[in-house]
């Protein structure tokens, strides 16, 4: 009896994998068009012609003319400096702050330390750009100047150092690309999903898909609290006279 049990189940067996391998058969001779699909479809976006240029569903922030796209701060005309297509941090003026709001985004931002080398550390070429008014992505001249590494450029401040440091020398423009995902809180005002970002500096990954731990604090540990799904971009005022140009931002 129990040769004839074990010679049942190795029949069973052989019928079940050649019950496999004909369905398996039978899947990779069957129709390709059952595993394809053609809607919704992509919508069609336009690209620049050049990295630097916004696509056709992007909101342009700054296009070299005027600042008429931020407010200064508590509201009124900017008093940064539009020159040259470029938008100049005037010191001691304060941050500036977009007039249309983002969440879930990518950003595209070019800026230039100045050409002539004044301090060291933290107070050389310093600015910052606040996603959601919130979470800094630090903007400061690293080329041949140390600093804490979780405040060097491409960091999110005091939070997250780069993978790298890729910054060209001062006076030459450097590009930021940055996807963006805006946190998203419980009705209870705790963290349902942490905000997430992804950097690429001069064309370098130095920020991939990470966890942000909070809003940038300067002293103490970064934390979140409930804000709206959508808030401003600001560029910082940290005194020097750091330059921007060819903001753009799509909505994700």
């Amino acid at each position: 009896m129990i040769d004839m049990n074990r010679r049942f189940l190795v029949l069973c067996s052989v019928g079940l994998c050649t019950v496999m391998f004909a369905n398996a058969q039978d899947r990779k001779g069957g129709d390709p068009k059952l595993s394809e699909y053609y809607e919704p479809a992509a919508p069609v976006v336009t690209p620049g012609k050049t990295a630097s240029e916004p696509p056709s569903d992007a909101i342009v922030l700054f296009d070299g003319k005027d600042a008429s796209k931020w407010l200064a701060k508590g509201g009124g005309a900017v008093a940064w400096t539009v020159a040259d297509g470029a938008l100049t941090v005037k010191g001691r003026t304060g941050e500036i702050t977009s007039k249309d709001k983002f969440g879930d985004c990518q950003l595209h931002i070019e800026w230039r330390a100045p050409a002539e080398v004044k301090g060291e550390g933290q107070g050389r070429g310093n600015s910052g750009i606040f996603l959601m008014g919130k979470y800094e992505l630090q903007v400061l001249d690293n080329y041949d100047n140390k600093t804490y590494v979780n405040g060097q450029a491409a960091s999110i401040y005091k939070q997250l150092p780069p993978l790298v440091n890729a910054c060209r020398p001062p006076g030459e423009w450097q590009t930021y690309d940055v996807v963006f995902i805006a946190p998203t809180f419980n009705p209870n005002g705790s963290v349902k999903t942490q905000a997430r970002i992804t950097v690429i500096h001069n064309g370098v990954l130095v920020q991939n898909n990470m966890a942000i731990q909070g809003a940038t604090q300067y002293i103490g540990l970064a934390s979140y609290e409930k804000h709206e799904a959508k808030e401003p971009i600001i560029l910082q005022d940290h005194g020097n006279p750091v330059s921007f140009r060819n903001i753009w931002v799509r909505n994700l």
